[in-house]
């Protein structure tokens, strides 16, 4: 790849938070992007750990066209392959081998890489990239390390996600190397199970209007 692909950091710009949303079924899944969308929350990340993930977003993707709906958990280079053959706009790992970052060249997929520590993070700028998911981001160090991270990364720009919560997506949001927080409170089990759509839509109403 000869330069970064600007448009990872284009779709990270569009809202503050990105929800991650691991999907039990389609119908909910469209109604999810719906809400999520509605509550002005465009880009939404669909994890691939479940067996409806696929048909989830390509359904997502056909329901709610104005929306930005990518696929996180990609591991294989088959599944970037079957991301973008299905509509998903963007590609999330949690992690990064050289064969992933190949696929993703390959497929023209935008990618955003997982990095939890600076080799990993040196390793993808090799690969032409300048935009990373943090991850696990809690875990892994928080505010802390992307704050030091910004010293000898100081081009580098990031979507920390992993044990962020809507109190304290502000702390990461508030740093000047972080674009986006993702988040999975948007969507979580209890609202799954209440089908509670206007729960989910006024959440994303309230992550939308987060700024750090």
């Amino acid at each position: 790849m000869s330069g970064a692909d600007p448009r990872v950091r284009a779709v990270l710009k569009l809202a503050p938070v990105i929800p991650v949303f691991t999907p039990e079924n389609v119908d909910d899944a469209v109604a999810v992007a719906q809400a999520l969308f509605n509550g002005g929350l465009p880009v939404i990340e669909v994890t691939l750990r479940t067996p409806v993930a696929m048909d989830a977003i390509k359904a997502m993707v056909e329901a709610v066209p104005d929306a930005v709906v990518g696929a996180g958990t990609v591991l294989t280079a088959a599944q970037m392959e079957q991301v973008k053959k299905i509509g998903g706009r963007f590609a999330v790992s949690p992690g990064a081998t050289d064969r992933l970052y190949a696929a993703a060249r390959d497929t023209d997929l935008p990618f955003l890489p997982g990095v939890a520590t600076s080799s990993e993070l040196m390793k993808g700028l090799e690969h032409g990239l300048d935009t990373f998911k943090f991850f696990p981001a809690v875990q892994a160090g928080g505010v802390g390390m992307l704050s030091a991270w910004n010293g000898p990364f100081g081009d580098v720009r990031f979507c920390p996600t992993g044990g962020i919560s809507a109190q304290t997506a502000r702390d990461f949001l508030h740093l000047p190397n972080v674009l986006c927080v993702g988040g999975s409170w948007l969507t979580t089990r209890a609202l799954m199970q209440a089908r509670d759509w206007a729960g989910i839509e006024q959440l994303a109403r309230e992550s939308a209007a987060l700024v750090g």
